[in-house]
């Protein structure tokens, strides 16, 4: 009673490594703190061999605000999957995957992250899923494992 009747679908999975995303971003906002007060704080005239200007002070802020940036970025992997296949976002591009294509789902205790591996024995790596989120990823990688297997179910009923 009340329970879910067995041909339901899995549920969708969306994973984010949160751990990850919470030490990028105060990363981020240190460096950018750092280099805006070291900006801020160049002496225009040092009466040495150097002579700092606005422009200077300027870039160094600059320099501050871009790689507090870059330092966000690295924090924006991120997976999503339902019935139709999973899409993975690392740090450089995304990857959309059929389940058709897919063989296993792997986290295995030595990785830092789980991987995809994939039919034709090529592999990725899913930088969302982390050991780091503990019981988190665990559930991420339980939820994908269990989309795979119903997909991998569907098309042989759709056969017969």
């Amino acid at each position: 009673m009340g329970g879910v009747p067995p041909s339901a679908p899995p549920a969708a999975v969306s994973a984010v490594p949160r751990r990850w995303r919470m030490f990028c971003a105060a990363l981020a906002v240190v460096v950018a703190a750092v280099l805006a007060y070291v900006g801020l704080t160049l002496q225009r005239d040092t009466g040495g061999v150097v002579t700092y200007t606005t422009a200077d002070q300027v870039a160094v802020v600059g320099l501050g605000l871009v790689l507090g940036a870059g330092l966000l970025a690295l924090g924006r992997p991120r997976v999503d999957a339902d019935a139709s296949g999973l899409r993975a976002r690392n740090v450089f591009g995304t990857r959309r995957v059929p389940w058709t294509a897919v063989q296993a789902i792997r986290f295995d205790k030595r990785f830092k992250w789980a991987t995809v591996l994939l039919t034709n024995d090529d592999e990725f790596a899913l930088l969302a899923v982390q050991a780091a989120d503990g019981e988190r990823a665990a559930e991420a990688v339980e939820g994908l494992r269990a989309l795979l297997a119903a997909g991998r179910a569907e098309p042989s009923a759709t056969r017969e």
